[in-house]
């Protein structure tokens, strides 16, 4: 039996990371010209003076936060204390290194799940007591077709974001008792900076990958031609929806998985595919390795 949840205010109050471009940006100003309460923020907000300007003039704040920071939570905390209740906490910040995993070095990897894994998680748990003490609350996962679909060169990109999908279906089940959501919202191609914003392992190819789908997925990257289909504000108007049970999230508030894109339609099949293969390949070993009674 799918979980019920009950939306306790009208007006919510949403704390989203990554706010200076791309979705983040994007949700932000949605969520605002919904009528809701939006506190943005980003690492370096004295880089954006004009948006800080922006969403403050509409009745929001602007904060400086660096997922990647230890002490990133004190955030959530201090906002608490002084009287703003989150009533939405929103993962999206995030980048996007590539390289073969051989190539890969490990504090590359490291710095991956820092600010897509261990950063959100941070957030996580120090949000949920709160929610939970008021019996509300909705948890959103941005994520990628790359922790459904083994792309070549997204190896780090696509274990943080595959962790972090992982824990938060396990989140979704825990938290559903307390009237808090849980939703993983994954993103196909879409017109944010996050191309040209790439970044590269610093290790050289060796001869062996050259001409690899691993070295022209990043040559084809680092050229700035990846074809894009999807428009941000669309997709985050859908994610508006669904968090608030509005217009195409009308009466799917239960809904864990949100895919967005055209490409994600091929992307999600193709892990059904690769399931299926799975099973009917070995349909005559999966059943029959149980203890001999």
């Amino acid at each position: 039996m799918a979980a019920t949840f009950t939306r306790t205010k009208k007006q919510l109050t949403w704390l989203i990371t990554g706010s200076s471009s791309g979705f983040g940006l994007s949700l932000a100003r949605i969520a605002q010209a919904g009528g809701h309460k939006v506190i943005a923020t980003s690492r370096n907000p004295s880089k954006t003076h004009d948006l800080v300007k922006e969403v403050e003039s509409k009745g929001g704040k602007w904060v400086q936060l660096d997922v990647d920071s230890p002490n990133s939570a004190q955030v959530i905390n201090d906002l608490e204390k002084s009287g703003t209740e989150i009533d939405i906490l929103v993962n999206n910040a995030g980048f996007s290194i590539y390289s073969p995993i051989e190539t890969f070095q490990e504090q590359e990897i490291r710095a991956e799940m820092e600010s897509m894994y261990f950063g959100p998680l941070r957030l996580i748990q120090a949000v949920l007591p709160y929610m939970r003490q008021r019996r509300y609350g909705v948890i959103v996962n941005m994520s990628s077709g790359a922790s459904l679909e083994a792309r070549d060169s997204m190896g780090a990109y696509a274990g943080a974001k595959a962790a972090l999908d992982g824990l938060t279906k396990v989140l979704a089940k825990e938290v559903a008792p307390f009237n808090i959501r849980a939703l993983t919202v994954v993103l196909g191609t879409f017109n944010t900076n996050m191309g040209n914003a790439a970044i590269y392992g610093k290790n050289p190819l060796p001869k062996d990958y050259e001409g690899s789908v691993a070295d022209m997925t990043m040559k084809y990257i680092a050229s700035g031609k990846i074809p894009i289909n999807g428009d941000k504000d669309k997709a985050m108007k859908a994610t508006y929806d669904v968090v608030v049970g509005e217009g195409v999230g009308a009466g799917k508030e239960a809904e864990r998985f949100l895919p967005l894109g055209t490409d994600m339609t091929q992307r999600v099949q193709m892990v059904q595919d690769y399931l299926k293969n799975g099973i009917e390949a070995f349909k005559d070993v999966t059943n029959n390795v149980n203890i001999d009674k």
